[in-house]
């Protein structure tokens, strides 16, 4: 359960990614999605590290809203750093998207909590 959401979190940047490239006519290709990948990956990961320099476990709103701007800021500064293209359309887009998915989540998981707590009390 302690990867868990990390886990999630990642399957949801690869979503966004999977879905970015389609939409952008991208044939798919491994190495055309790892290019596209990496960076957020990258991001997600170090999002991952400062909550758990926090002591936290990655499950808070708080913690998911670190998460996404971590992940967005430091993709989109790796994206530009390795020659891959930003806008500012795109950057919403990531942080619209990201935002929802993985603070999506963790709403769905804070009220299914606290409806179990409420049935065990």
């Amino acid at each position: 359960m302690k990867r868990f959401p990390l886990v999630l979190d990642f399957l949801f940047v690869l979503l966004f990614v999977s879905i970015g490239r389609s939409a952008h006519h991208h044939t798919f290709s491994v190495g055309g999605l790892f290019s596209t990948l990496w960076p957020f990956a990258v991001g997600v990961g170090a999002g991952w590290l400062a909550v758990a320099l926090r002591g936290r476990a990655g499950l808070a709103l708080s913690d998911g809203t670190l998460i996404v701007v971590i992940t967005v800021a430091l993709g989109m500064v790796l994206r530009v750093i390795s020659g891959q293209g930003t806008a500012v359309a795109f950057i919403i887009v990531a942080l619209a998207f990201l935002g929802l998915f993985l603070l999506g989540w963790r709403l769905i998981f804070q009220v299914a909590r606290r409806r179990r707590q409420r049935e065990i009390a």
